[in-house]
């Protein structure tokens, strides 16, 4: 029997058998899995890998390994039909099938078809996963070592205490599995407030866990400059503090952590806006704005979106060579044959203190905001591709389609949607551009958390606002400006190739759900990522849907509640979604007895 898809009352009575028989629900939920129903298979904690050598291979299996002995995983819940509850009768469980004799499980045999391949955009991670009846070993294939790594994830959670001191597969089972996305991925922010390294490899923990692939690390911002550079060492002194910062070292570990663990490290440097600290440390005059008033109380002086102001002087040809010299020392650290180079929130009226600006502008008549836009595209750009052969950029959506943006964005760059939703996807992908979806109605982990700027009047009030009337805290100019929360069955219900043709749906790369770090720091990281950004890798890796086209989130909700449990078992800090007695209890908690409420 296969278990995915969102079942039907009448289909969740059907195939109950098989169910009931299996606690095991591994996230994200594979593409294909069959279970047999001759019984648990034995596993001995001596399990031996037969495999290649490789070394990346052989230290992932030592982790798998040593996570399954120490954790002697149990299941925190069990899929369960909502007929369990009246009017409708409890049907006779399975679970307690006879035990058939069978071989115990003693080895792991391990074929790969290309050992050498790079974890780069596109390497193939599919995998298979067998476990027969009458044999001793777990048989994985895989194209790629990065497939293998994935085939192990999987391995961990369904290999469970047999509660008698030993471990066991609960049936014999048979996987084909693969992403339907080469991008899966999150965003830690370390430039608002600092996220320490030791946070930052929990992150990298928990995305491996869930098969995510791609971090995409906002490194600095105008607030703070954390990574030191051996071009311009002054930068750094734009950090919060001597410990708040990053050496090569650590960004190589991080990097290096990453790789062990299948995961993409793709940096970012937010150019030409968000960028006041270490840059104004090298030569101020490269810098516009830095030291002006945002002015979000009088929009006619607004320099910026958020404290501190501060972008780089695109006319100021010192600010090339500046890039240039960070640009090309960073590329040398990471290693990925992608670069994240920003191009969001250009705010005009910061040129406005840039003379060099005003003057061009004054120059022709003709000459426009969007000029100004294209002039840092036609001349950074080029800077951005000579490092590396395989380079490809991404930016942000708003180099093509903010209200100042340039005029000729080139299709090889991988724009990054986060405003507009649908509209948006359709209008990049109908115009060419490979997108990744990070859109912030959605996918946005920080927002519904209150505003962070103070002195805010619109606090001072004595009551809640009319409901029927907007209000300030709810995807308003205040408070949270993309509120509400983003509760887990937001993200995983989230449709983002709607209305696509194929061709235009072909340019959608995967998605990346951002965690702004206003309101983060190694306090509350892990909580505001955890569990919510393991919805969206079940939705990037396997969809949000059955093979009959239906919603499945009913069925991922006993998945994603026990996968909390199972991230808190590994040491990371995942945030409770529900009272625990919804865990013990399936479908207790549901909102709607209508299995189908969720289409």
């Amino acid at each position: 029997m296969r278990v995915t898809g969102a079942l039907s009352v009448l289909a969740a009575l059907a195939e109950l058998g098989s169910v009931a028989a299996v606690a095991v629900n591994p996230l994200p939920a594979p593409r294909n899995i069959t279970y047999g129903t001759s019984g648990p298979k034995a596993v001995s904690s001596f399990l031996t890998l037969n495999a290649p050598y490789n070394q990346t291979l052989y230290e992932a299996w030592d982790r798998a390994l040593t996570s399954i002995i120490s954790l002697r995983w149990t299941p925190a819940t069990v899929p369960a039909p909502i007929s369990s509850y009246e009017p409708f009768p409890t049907p006779t469980s399975t679970s307690k099938s006879k035990r058939a004799a069978s071989p115990t499980l003693t080895a792991v045999d391990v074929h790969i078809d290309d050992l050498a391949a790079d974890l780069q955009h596109g390497v193939d991670e599919s995998y298979t996963l067998d476990v027969a009846t009458d044999s001793p070993s777990v048989n994985i294939t895989a194209r790629t070592v990065w497939g293998a790594l994935h085939a192990f994830t999987t391995l961990q959670q369904i290999v469970i205490s047999d509660g008698k001191g030993g471990f066991q597969i609960e049936q014999p089972v048979s996987i084909k599995d693969a992403p339907l996305y080469p991008v899966r991925g999150v965003m830690v922010d370390t430039g608002r407030n600092f996220v320490s390294i030791k946070k930052i490899l929990e992150q990298l923990d928990g995305m491996a866990l869930s098969k995510m692939n791609f971090l995409h690390w906002h490194l600095d911002d105008s607030q703070s400059w954390p990574m030191y550079i051996n071009a311009y060492p002054e930068m750094v002194k734009d950090a919060y503090s001597p410990q708040e910062t990053f050496t090569h070292g650590d960004l190589l570990h991080v990097i290096s952590y990453a790789r062990a663990r299948g995961i993409r490290v793709v940096p970012e440097v937010d150019m030409p806006g968000h960028s006041a600290a270490g840059w104004q440390r090298v030569d101020p005059s490269i810098v516009s704005c830095a030291n002006s008033w945002w002015s979000n109380d009088d929009y006619t002086y607004h320099t910026a979106v958020e404290p501190t102001p501060g972008q780089l002087d695109i006319l100021n040809n010192k600010t090339y060579e500046v890039v240039k010299n960070v640009y090309d020392e960073l590329s040398s650290i990471f290693s990925d044959h992608w670069f994240h180079v920003g191009g969001d929130e250009l705010q005009t009226n910061c040129y406005n203190f840039s003379s060099d600006i005003m003057t061009w502008l004054a120059q022709n008549s003709s000459r426009t905001w969007d000029d100004v836009a294209q002039y840092w595209v036609d001349h950074a750009v080029p800077i951005f591709k000579e490092v590396k052969s395989d380079r490809r950029l991404v930016m942000w959506e708003d180099i093509f389609n903010s209200e100042t943006h340039a005029h000729t964005v080139p299709k090889d760059i991988v724009l990054q949607t986060w405003n507009g939703g649908l509209t948006n996807i359709k209008n990049l992908t109908a115009s060419g551009y490979d997108i990744i979806v990070s859109s912030s109605d959605f996918m946005y982990l920080d927002c519904g958390y209150g505003g962070f700027v103070t002195n805010d009047p619109r606090y001072d009030v004595m009551s809640n606002p009319d409901p029927n009337t907007p209000n300030f805290n709810y995807g308003g100019n205040g408070g949270s400006w993309c509120a509400p929360y983003k509760t887990w069955q937001r993200i995983y219900d989230y449709d983002f190739t709607l209305n696509l043709t194929d061709s235009e749906a072909k340019h959608v790369l995967g998605a990346v759900s951002p965690l702004w770090s206003e309101q983060v720091d190694d306090t509350v990281v892990s909580g505001k990522m955890w569990p919510r950004a393991a919805a969206l890798a079940e939705l990037v890796w396997s969809g949000n849907r059955d093979t009959a086209g239906k919603k499945r989130t009913t069925q991922m909700t006993q998945r994603i509640l026990n996968f909390r449990e199972y991230l808190v078992a590994n040491g990371i800090q995942a945030a409770p979604l529900v009272p625990k007695y919804c865990l013990s209890h399936p479908h207790a908690c549901d909102l709607y007895y209508n299995q189908t409420a969720v289409q």
